[in-house]
C-alpha cells in the first residue's frame, strides 16, 4: 500500500515503479467488488448467492465471475505487495523497531475500520502477519519457495484434513446417513438458514452506537479468522518477497517472460477454481461446501491467480510511466492503495449504514454490483486528481506520522 519502492513514504515520481502502484490500484478496485456485501447484505450473501439478494440467472452470472476471477484473488494481490513493501524497506535500512511500530499503526487503523465501517477488513490480519516476516526475510530465494510450500501443505493438509472431514459428513447426511442439525453452523454461516439471515438483518440495521458496543470488545472472531487464513496470508506475502528479488516487481523481467510467467500460474490456477465454481452449483449452494471452498480449497489458487494478475500488468507495462489511461489512473489508485481502501468503506457506509442512506438489505446482487462499479469509477477519477492536486494520501500520512511517533 502506498509507494511502490517505499509502501507509504511519498516520493519523486522517478523513484516508483508505476506497474507496482498500478496493481495495487487493481486490488483496490477488486476488493470493493467483493466489500459490496459486507455492506449491503447479511454475511453468509458475502458468499452465498442464493442466501440473499438473489434474483436469477443474472445473479449467478455475476457469482460464477466474482467466484472464478475475483474472490481471494484480489486480496491475494494485496498480500503480495504488502510482502514486498515490507522487503523494500528493510533493503533500504529500516530497523525492527520501525517495523514493528507501522505494524502495530496499522492494526489500530484496521480495527477502528473494522469497528466502524467494514466487518471484512483485512488490515488486522496484514498487520499481525507482518509481525512474522522479518523472521524469514533472510531466507534464500529456494528457501522462500520452500517456506511457501510448506504453508500450503500446512493449509490444505491441516485445514483441509479438518474440513474434509466435514464434507464427508455433509455427503452422509445428503445419503441419509446423519443427522442434518449437526451442519448447523455451517448452514448459518454459508448457507441460507433463515434464522441467521434474520440476525444479520438486524446487525447490519443497528445503530452506530449499537454496532461499536458489539463489535469493540470482539476478539474471539477476528482471532479465529487470524488463525484460520494465516499460513496462505504469510505464503502470499513471502511470494511478495520472491518476486521482488526476482526481479518481477521491479520490472526487470522483459515482457515476453512476465507474459509467459502470468499465462502459467492462470492456466494452474483457473481450472481448479472453475471446479470449485461448478461443485458449489451441483451441491445446490450448500453451507459445508460453500464454506470449505471459500476458506480452504481455493485459497492457494487464488494466490496464483493474483500473482498472474500482477505478472500479466508488467507484461503489458513493463516499468514504464504510466501517468494517462487506465493505467495511470490504476496507478495513482495505488498510490492513495490505503486511503482508497478505508474511503471506499466510508463511500459505502454512507450508502447502506443506518447513519447514512440506510439501504442494508434493500438492494440485489445485481444493484450492489452495479453501486460497488460506481465506486470504482470514483476511485479511478479522484484518485489522479488528488496525486496532481495534494500529493499523498491522508491516511498514507496518518500510518507514516504514527510510525514516527512510535518508532
Amino acid at each position: 500500500m502506498g509507494s511502490a519502492t517505499t509502501i507509504d513514504r511519498d516520493g519523486p515520481a522517478q523513484s516508483r515503479i508505476d506497474s507496482l502502484d498500478a496493481a495495487r490500484g487493481l486490488a483496490v478496485c477488486g476488493i470493493v467488488l467483493l466489500n459490496i456485501y459486507n455492506f449491503s447484505m447479511p454475511p453468509a450473501a458475502y458468499f452465498n448467492p442464493l442466501a440473499y439478494g438473489y434474483t436469477g440467472p443474472e445473479t449467478m452470472v455475476i457469482w460464477a465471475i466474482e467466484s472464478i476471477l475475483a474472490q481471494d484473488a484480489f486480496r491475494a494481490v494485496f498480500a503480495v505487495l504488502f510482502g514486498a513493501g515490507v522487503a523494500i524497506l528493510f533493503e533500504r535500512g529500516t530497523t525492527l523497531r520501525g517495523h514493528l511500530a507501522r505494524m502495530l499503526v496499522l492494526l489500530i487503523i484496521g480495527y477502528l475500520h473494522a469497528v466502524l465501517l467494514n466487518n471484512g477488513d483485512v488490515l488486522r490480519l496484514y498487520a499481525l502477519t507482518g509481525l512474522l516476516l522479518p523472521l524469514l526475510l533472510r531466507l534464500s530465494q529456494r528457501g522462500l519457495l520452500v517456506a511457501i510450500g510448506l504453508l500450503a501443505a500446512l493449509h490444505l493438509g491441516g485445514l483441509g484434513w479438518f474440513m474434509w472431514g466435514w464434507l464427508r459428513y455433509w455427503w452422509d447426511v445428503q445419503h441419509g446417513m446423519g443427522d442434518p442439525a449437526a451442519l448447523a453452523m455451517w448452514q448459518a454461516e454459508f448457507g441460507a438458514e433463515p434464522i441467521s439471515l434474520e440476525r444479520g438483518l438486524a446487525e447490519g440495521r443497528e445503530t452506530l452506537g449499537e454496532r461499536i458496543a458489539r463489535r469493540a470488545f470482539n476478539w474471539q472472531g477476528p482471532l479465529v479468522i487470524f488463525l484460520v487464513f494465516l499460513p496462505q496470508t504469510l505464503a502470499a506475502m513471502l511470494l511478495g518477497v520472491w518476486s521482488w528479488r526476482s526481479g518481477l516487481l521491479r520490472g526487470d523481467w522483459d515482457m515476453l517472460r512476465s507474459r509467459r510467467f502470468a499465462l502459467r500460474m492462470a492456466l494452474i490456477a483457473l481450472p481448479p477454481m472453475i471446479a470449485l465454481c461448478f461443485a458449489a452449483f451441483w451441491s445446490g449452494f450448500a453451507g459445508p461446501v460453500v464454506g470449505t471452498t471459500a476458506l480452504v480449497w481455493s485459497q492457494p489458487f487464488a494466490i496464483m491467480l493474483g500473482l498472474a494478475y500482477i505478472a500479466a500488468l508488467f507484461a503489458l507495462c513493463g516499468a514504464r510511466s504510466l501517468r494517462t489511461g487506465l493505467g495511470g489512473r490504476l496507478a495513482a489508485a495505488g498510490r492513495l492503495s490505503l486511503t482508497n481502501y478505508v474511503g471506499a468503506s466510508v463511500v459505502m457506509g454512507a450508502l447502506f449504514h443506518s447513519w447514512g442512506l440506510g439501504w442494508f438489505g434493500s438492494v440485489s446482487r445485481v444493484e450492489a454490483t452495479l453501486i460497488a462499479l460506481g465506486v470504482i469509477a470514483l476511485i479511478l477519477t479522484v484518485s489522479p486528481l488528488w496525486i496532481s492536486r495534494i500529493g499523498g494520501g491522508p491516511f498514507e500520512r496518518l500510518w507514516r506520522a504514527g510510525t514516527r511517533i512510535l518508532a
